[in-house]
């Protein structure tokens, strides 16, 4: 520990020490996660051997439930390890502590949810950020709102732009409104991913599997999905035609820009949907980004068995049927490729003329995300063979180090790990022991903070990228529930 951080919590401890032995030593740090990552979250064990929570204080709270409490306090009380306990309290509820602001919109429910340290909402963020907490909304109407307000406010963000992934809580201003695009005031960025529209759709299906509310399937939706078919059509770039959607940016990073004035990569029509950014928000360097193909495959399905059954629209829901299984006939044919040591795989971008980028990125959609999302079987043996190849020296973005190991992106560049990747070979694995080393690396790089981060260096947990990142946060409460309903609390109190 810090020598000067060490004298800090001697200094408090005395002071403690002088109050009631039952009162529990305040942790050190800030509690809106505005300090410097040397200086923040240094917990100390309380006489009983937990640890001090790190939530904001109930008051600040910005969204409540009890459900979600409630479960806290079960899970709680089934860990054994104090450290991953608390771990656990910190992270699950981080999205409804700290970027839920929810409110009625013309009598309806509306919930407008930041990524954390930047106040704007991502249409995938938000999406997955609240999905954890969807096996939890019938037993809790005021978190059963809160969802139905972030599926309304996902519908009314496409309507508004089918080809951005960020936007702004109504018009306002953004320090990307001079790129060189259809900026509009409500919009925080306009870089279009795939991925953007299909996780409105993914969240509206498992909300209305669990719930039975069809009530947000009304005509917003109908034109929502509309659009979405439009713009997945239009980035298909059938007939030389490249569609609307051009983007350019002043910028030192080549990532956070496209080639071609705007346009990108060329691509040959083989029935895919290209992409111009990757859900990393970096330019992909082939336009057919393969993770996100997938997911939009299983996204428009969902989305047509919602219209079948509950809008009795069946020519829309055959559109719908007809897309998806022209992009899964074009990504039998042009997402595989054969690797020199790992034999068939799935690539990670193609253009349709040949060119494949083999490698992945730790955000999701990623290669080795897919079976998470639904989009392949985790038996598939080219996703086994695929998942080999992402999880080694072989992919350009894998890290290996003291620290951990893990897949990162060029988002942040080398040597930085993303958890989220670490997470996700958690999700997808068979294996107990490969689980818990997933486990083990996770507690032991969060630097101290009991928080997920974008990521950290392979060789120093202590040098980290966004110490407030909600979508981490609450993937990690996800993980750990997923193992719960599994059965396997004894792995987790192996640890």
């Amino acid at each position: 520990m810090n020598k000067k951080i060490w004298i800090a919590v001697l200094f408090l401890q005395s002071l403690a020490s002088a109050k009631s032995e039952t009162e529990s030593l305040q942790v050190i740090g800030c509690g809106d996660m505005s300090c410097p990552p040397e200086t923040a979250y240094v917990a100390t064990p309380d006489n009983v051997g937990r640890y001090v929570s790190q939530r904001p204080p109930e008051a600040e709270r910005l969204f409540r439930s009890d459900a979600i409490e409630k479960k806290i306090k079960e899970v709680k009380a089934l860990l054994k390890n104090p450290y991953l306990a608390w771990m656990f309290e910190n992270c699950f509820p981080n999205t409804l502590d700290t970027t839920v602001h929810f409110r009625m919109r013309e009598g309806k429910p509306d919930t407008f949810v930041y990524t954390g340290d930047i106040h704007a909402m991502w249409l995938r963020d938000s999406g997955a950020q609240v999905w954890p907490y969807i096996p939890f909304a019938n037993e809790d109407p005021h978190l059963k709102q809160m969802l139905e307000g972030v599926i309304r406010r996902q519908f009314l963000c496409i309507l508004t732009d089918p080809y951005a992934n960020a936007f702004n809580d109504g018009p306002g201003e953004s320090e990307w409104m001079t790129d060189r695009t259809d900026m509009k005031p409500e919009l925080h960025e306009r870089k279009w991913e795939i991925d953007s529209l299909c996780y409105p759709l993914r969240l509206a299906y498992q909300y209305w599997k669990v719930m039975g509310d069809t009530s947000v399937f009304d005509e917003t939706w109908l034109k929502a999905v509309k659009l979405i078919l439009q713009t997945f059509r239009e980035q298909q770039r059938k007939n030389g035609d490249k569609g609307p959607y051009r983007f350019q940016r002043k910028t030192e990073r080549a990532t956070d820009t496209t080639i071609n004035d705007g346009w990108g990569a060329p691509a040959r029509p083989v029935g895919l949907i290209a992409s111009a950014f990757r859900p990393s928000d970096d330019a992909t360097t082939l336009p057919f980004l393969i993770p996100s193909n997938f997911f939009a495959v299983t996204s428009l399905r969902k989305a047509a068995e919602i219209l079948t059954t509950v809008n009795k629209d069946t020519d829309l829901a055959g559109q719908c049927n007809a897309l998806a299984d022209e992009v899964e006939t074009a990504l039998k044919k042009h997402a595989v490729c054969e690797h020199p040591e790992f034999g068939t795989i799935y690539a990670f971008e193609v253009d349709g003329f040949g060119s494949r980028m083999l490698m992945d990125d730790a955000n999701v959609p990623s290669l080795l995300a897919m079976p998470y999302l639904g989009d392949v079987d985790r038996d598939d043996p080219i996703y086994q063979n695929t998942r080999r190849f992402v999880w080694s020296e072989a992919n350009p973005y894998f890290f290996r180090g003291t620290a951990g190991e893990g897949i990162g992106g060029p988002h942040i560049g080398y040597d930085m790990i993303w958890p989220m990747s670490i997470m996700m070979k958690a999700f997808t694995s068979r294996d107990d022991e490969e689980i818990k080393e997933c486990l083990r690396m996770l507690m032991r790089t969060d630097a101290g903070t009991g928080f997920m981060h974008e990521s950290f260096n392979k060789d120093d947990p202590k040098k980290f990228t966004r110490k407030w990142f909600a979508w981490q946060n609450t993937l990690f409460g996800e993980l750990i529930l997923k193992l719960l309903n599994e059965g396997k609390l004894d792995l987790l109190n192996s640890l």
